[in-house]
């Protein structure tokens, strides 16, 4: 890799209640949870130091909220296409709980009814992998899980559909960049939580919920 050409920083917001109980947020603009906000906090010491021409957010206030937990909120700039997958009609649901009536439903293949088809995300996508490109010099951004797999996927020139491989933790941090010239755009590193490793063994509230532990053992929607 050439440690002179640009990265982008892709930042997960921190833990909501819906993060950990599996449902689809998409534009439900839920806070942080307590151990969300001590995440975010940890991620903005792993930032520390850390150098960017621009930092961008998603406006909701998850995003929001993480950036500024993180020591950026003043002087980031909100683009509204970097707001979460709309889910439509699935918003608020557990993937096993879409299975009830869509056995075969697959997030990064349908799309979701009355919401975003992989396809509109994409293009959101590109819409923002054009103007992160046309800085010159490092860009942090902060959005949510699934937008930011398909970025990803953008980013690197494949299909949306691809951000099914990408999984991606809350209050994680990912990089990508390129490989030796700006033609050959590249995944530096993805999905890095060791900086939250300290608070891992805070209890959430909302792990007593019996729906928790039900919880992981569906795919969880970010």
């Amino acid at each position: 890799m050439n440690e002179s050409l640009p990265i982008l920083y892709l930042a997960r917001h921190g833990e909501t209640a819906w993060s950990i109980t599996g449902q689809h947020t998409g534009l439900t603009d839920l806070p942080l949870t307590e151990r969300g906000e001590q995440n975010a906090q940890r991620l903005g010491k792993r930032l520390a130091g850390m150098a960017f021409a621009k930092v961008f957010t998603s406006p909701l206030k998850r995003a929001v909220r993480t950036c500024e937990l993180a020591g950026f909120g003043a002087r980031a700039s909100a683009d509204p296409n970097l707001v979460e997958w709309n889910y439509g009609d699935y918003e608020g649901l557990r993937t096993a709980e879409i299975h009830l009536s869509n056995p075969a439903w697959e997030l990064f293949r349908d799309g979701c009814p009355n919401g975003e088809s992989p396809g509109e995300v994409g293009a959101r996508a590109d819409e923002v992998v054009r103007r992160l490109r046309a800085i010159d010099g490092d860009v942090l951004v902060f959005s949510s899980g699934h937008f930011l797999r398909v970025l990803a996927a953008r980013w690197l020139g494949i299909e949306p559909a691809a951000g099914r491989f990408l999984s991606l933790d809350t209050a994680s941090l990912s990089a990508l960049g390129y490989e030796h010239h700006l033609s050959r755009p590249a995944l530096r590193f993805w999905n890095d939580t060791h900086h939250w490793e300290e608070t891992s063994k805070v209890k959430s509230k909302y792990e007593s919920d019996p729906t928790f532990a039900q919880s992981w053992t569906e795919p969880l929607a970010r």
